[in-house]
């Protein structure tokens, strides 16, 4: 059974990429385009100016959500490339922080 995750991908959301050349890397949802596609940045490679159009099938989404990107783009409709790629080194160093506690 296939789980459906469309309807979840939010602003804010922390990501993992799966497919395409930028498999492998976070970044946060800065946009939603429609039921299928988002737009993603990493504040470093993808800039807010420059977000990246992908498949939400082709994420993958973490229950993580950024409140100071969230935050940010409520108040200017905008977001620093150094919030979000604090937001990604955040959620990096707590993803490297869970995977040694299920190793011990």
């Amino acid at each position: 059974m296939k789980v459906d995750h469309r309807s979840e991908a939010k602003v804010g959301q922390m990501v993992r990429v799966l497919k395409g050349k930028d498999a492998g890397t976070v970044a946060v949802v800065v946009a939603i385009v429609d039921t299928k596609f988002v737009l993603i940045a990493d504040g470093n490679k993808r800039k807010f100016d420059q977000p990246k159009r992908k498949n939400v099938q082709h994420l993958e989404l973490s229950p993580i959500i950024s409140s100071e990107v969230v935050h940010s783009l409520q108040e200017s409709g905008r977001v620093t490339n150094a919030k979000l790629r604090h937001a990604v080194h955040a959620f990096v160093k707590s993803a490297n922080l869970n995977a040694e506690e299920k190793g011990d």
